[in-house]
């Protein structure tokens, strides 16, 4: 009896020391500033951390943004009492500038948690659009521009082509066009174009460089295809006015595994008209968090603000193009040629709502992508008051689907996603008017000619 007890009272005290150095190496790894803790130690001193799940999840919130929409209970009641449930997260950034007109920056975060996954929809055009130039530039081919005619044929199961457009001046499909209209109106069709000509590969690659790490475009838009089909891009050549070739490319085919993910949304969703009473799977859809569409936005706004390998390659006439079209608006285009129905708020969610006979205030324009789908409504923007010297950075997402049913085409965007866009935006600009500034900006650079 002497050994077995012997053997049990060893492997207690062995057990003891591997608990105590565990909860040693613990302890040493926060204090080092390592994993989690290094996001916590970069985050303002009035920020709070909400740890749901200590494992995993870690909600950014500070004071600010939580006052502001505090002070607001006419409008904000319902979303505070329930932010959870609406999945709402905001980023305010807060701009000042130096004697020399330098930017510095200050964000504020209300329930912002990279981990709480939402359907980015046509947020992932921007992005897109941009990697599109980087790519035209890094081949560095003489006659290859942005406005070069380009085809896309079809090699591949659900690929369809294109050959021309009678929406631009020279009646041909183009990098440029399918630019302008991602950034006027949130064509669909527009980014497939731009996705199939970058390949999924470049596109995720290129994104997890910068520093984009959550970020997965993974398909088209507005077209259903299997995991394969958006695998595979349609050919694409670039041909000059003649017709000749000026760059022939074929197929492309992403063979990169996908990361593995657990992401779901809702409680049931329709498929084929029947509904399925189970979350909606959405492991292999787009995915980009809100602090990465508001970091890749200020990349663009502000370059020199960002470093160097996260900024997109692109030439500062491409920047300015960039920066025109995502502030001007449908009734200001030439090409494409915009009715009535894209009004002037058709992607201004934030201080518009979207509302068809809203008009910015006199000065302000907004540099922004929006998207909603599934519920979800987004807006991402850079907000510029040139007669007031104002301007700040806010981007907020906001789930609207009481029902937790996808698929049905009964969302609440009316109801509640675009109301409390437009208020969030009412009531930060409204905060930034009256906020002091010791050197107001030059936003001479910002100031820009549209089409008309």
């Amino acid at each position: 009896m002497a050994r077995p007890f012997k053997t049990y009272y060893s492997f207690i005290i062995s057990l003891i020391i591997i608990c105590t150095l565990s909860c040693k190496t613990t302890q040493k790894a926060g204090s080092s500033g390592g994993g989690s803790d290094t996001t916590i130690a970069a985050i303002t001193s009035d920020t709070t951390i909400i740890n749901n799940s200590p494992a995993v999840k870690h909600t950014k919130t500070d004071a600010l943004p939580e006052k502001l929409l505090r002070n607001h209970p006419e409008y904000f009641s319902d979303i505070l009492a329930r932010k959870d449930a609406y999945r709402v997260q905001v980023i305010y950034t807060q701009i000042d500038r130096d004697e020399n007109n330098t930017p510095s920056f200050r964000d504020h975060y209300f329930n912002v948690d990279e981990d709480n996954y939402f359907y980015p929809a046509s947020t992932v055009k921007m992005p897109t659009a941009l990697l599109a130039l980087q790519k035209l530039h890094e081949l560095n081919i003489p006659a290859l521009r942005r406005n070069t005619p380009m085809v896309s044929g079809t090699d591949y199961n659900g690929q369809t082509a294109v050959y021309n457009d009678p929406t631009s001046v020279d009646g041909c499909p183009s990098i440029e066009q399918y630019i302008k209209k991602i950034f006027l109106v949130s064509d669909n069709d527009a980014f497939n174009r731009l996705y199939e000509f970058l390949g999924q590969e470049y596109t995720n690659r290129q994104l997890h460089q910068k520093g984009y790490t959550y970020a997965a475009i993974n398909h088209r838009l507005e077209v259903f295809l299997s995991q394969d089909e958006n695998r595979h891009t349609n050919p694409v050549q670039f041909r000059d006015t003649s017709g000749n070739i000026i760059y022939n490319q074929p197929m492309q085919f992403n063979q990169v595994p996908y990361p593995q993910r657990n992401d779901a949304v809702g409680k049931g969703y329709y498929q084929g008209g029947i509904l399925i009473n189970e979350p909606m799977n959405f492991s292999n859809k787009n995915r980009i968090t809100l602090p990465e569409l508001h970091n890749i936005l200020r990349s663009i706004i502000f370059p020199a603000s960002v470093a160097p390998s996260r900024r997109f390659n692109i030439t500062a006439e491409d920047h300015r193009f960039v920066l025109q079209y995502m502030s001007q608006l449908p009734s200001e285009t030439t090409y494409p040629p915009y009715s009535t129905t894209y009004y002037d708020a058709y992607c201004k969610f934030l201080l518009l709502g979207g509302d068809k006979a809203a008009r910015l205030p006199d000065g302000v324009r907004i540099f922004n992508k929006v998207g909603d789908a599934y519920g979800f409504l987004l807006d991402v923007a850079y907000i510029a008051d040139f007669k007031n010297k104002v301007e700040c950075m806010l981007s907020a997402v906001i789930y609207c689907n009481a029902d937790e049913i996808l698929n049905d085409d009964t969302y609440d965007y009316n109801i509640t996603g675009l109301p409390f866009m437009k208020h969030l935006g009412e009531v930060i600009y409204q905060y930034e008017l009256k906020r002091k500034r010791k050197h107001l900006p030059d936003l001479e650079a910002f100031r820009l000619q549209y089409d008309r």
